[in-house]
C-alpha cells in the first residue's frame, strides 16, 4: 500500500496536478512548457521537474548516483547535485526534529567503516565512531564523535535528553555518572542481552536494531568515504525515523521546500 501511495505521489507531481513549491493542487501549463502555480506563482520547467523527481525517486530506493545517471540518461554530476542537496536538507531536518528526548531512552555507540575488518567494537582503528540515543516508541538521534569519553557522551546526553528520564546502557564506564540525571539501568552483554527489572525489561535492543538498519542501508552504497559519512549517517537516521511515512513525499517536500497543506 505504501509503494502505491508513493507512485501516486510521484504521478501527481509529474502530471502537474500538484505544485512542488507549495503543495497546492491548482496549476497550469505556460506557453513555454513550464508548470505555474495559481497560489505561490512559482514556476518550473516540466522537463527539469520530471528529471529531478525521477532522481529523487531513485534516491528513495537507495540507488547509487552512478546507476541513476545511467538509468535516466543524464550526467552523473546532475544526479550527484540532487543527492547532495537532499542529504544537506535531511541534516537540517533531523536537527530540527531532534528536540530533547524523555521517558525511556537507550544509549549506545557503534563503529562504522574501515578498510579491514580487524578489531571490532571499542578500540577498533580506522573506523567512524557514532553515538546514538533512541527514545522507546519514538525517534533516534545520532552524532559522529571523535571519542567515547565521559565528557563527550555526557555533553550530548545533557543536550538531547531531559533530566529525570530513564536511561538504558551497557556497562561502559563513560555512563557511570548518568544516575545524576535520572534512573540508570545497565545490561552486561557478556552474559545476557535482556534482563528483567522489577517493572521493565532492561535492554538496548532498540538502538542495536537501528545500528543494524543503518549498516544494512549503507551497504547499498558500496563504500562511503569518511568525510561524507556524517551525511549518509543522517540519511539513515531520517529513513529510520520516517520509516512508517510516505518517504517519497517527505523527500520531495524537503528538496523543494514546501509545507504540506
Amino acid at each position: 500500500m505504501l509503494r502505491i501511495n508513493e507512485n501516486r505521489c510521484l504521478t501527481s507531481f509529474l502530471l502537474g496536478r500538484k505544485c512542488v513549491f507549495c503543495g497546492h493542487r491548482k496549476s497550469y501549463r505556460t506557453r513555454r512548457g513550464y508548470r505555474k502555480c495559481f497560489y505561490c506563482r512559482r514556476q518550473k520547467s516540466l522537463k527539469r521537474l520530471r528529471r529531478e523527481l525521477l532522481v529523487i525517486s531513485a534516491f528513495r530506493r537507495q540507488q547509487t548516483a552512478l546507476l541513476t545517471a545511467h538509468d535516466i540518461g543524464i550526467p552523473y554530476q546532475a544526479v550527484k547535485n540532487v543527492y547532495n542537496k537532499l542529504r544537506l536538507q535531511i541534516i537540517r531536518q533531523c536537527e530540527q526534529e531532534a528536540g530533547r528526548m524523555s521517558g525511556e531512552i537507550e544509549l549506545d555507540e557503534a563503529y562504522f567503516g574501515g578498510r579491514r575488518k580487524g578489531q571490532r567494537g571499542r578500540g577498533a582503528s580506522g573506523k567512524s565512531v557514532v553515538f546514538g540515543l533512541l527514545e522507546r516508541d519514538g525517534k533516534v538521534y545520532t552524532k559522529v564523535v571523535d571519542a567515547v569519553s565521559k565528557e563527550i557522551l555526557m555533553d550530548i546526553i545533557r543536550r538531547r535528553s531531559r533530566k529525570g528520564s530513564v536511561y538504558y546502557t551497557d556497562q561502559f564506564r563513560s555512563y557511570n555518572s548518568l544516575k545524576r540525571y535520572g534512573k540508570h539501568y545497565t545490561v552486561k552483554h557478556t552474559k545476557l542481552f535482556v534482563r528483567k527489572g522489577r517493572k521493565r525489561l532492561v535492554h538496548i535492543n532498540g538502538i542495536e536494531g537501528f545500528w543494524s538498519f543503518a549498516k544494512h542501508g549503507l551497504y547499498n552504497y558500496r563504500g562511503v568515504s569518511k568525510s561524507n559519512f556524517p551525511l549518509y549517517l543522517k540519511e539513515m537516521e531520517y529513513r529510520y525515523n520516517h520509516r512508517k511515512d510516505n518517504l517519497l513525499d517527505q523527500l520531495i517536500r524537503l528538496y523543494f521546500g514546501y509545507e504540506s497543506t
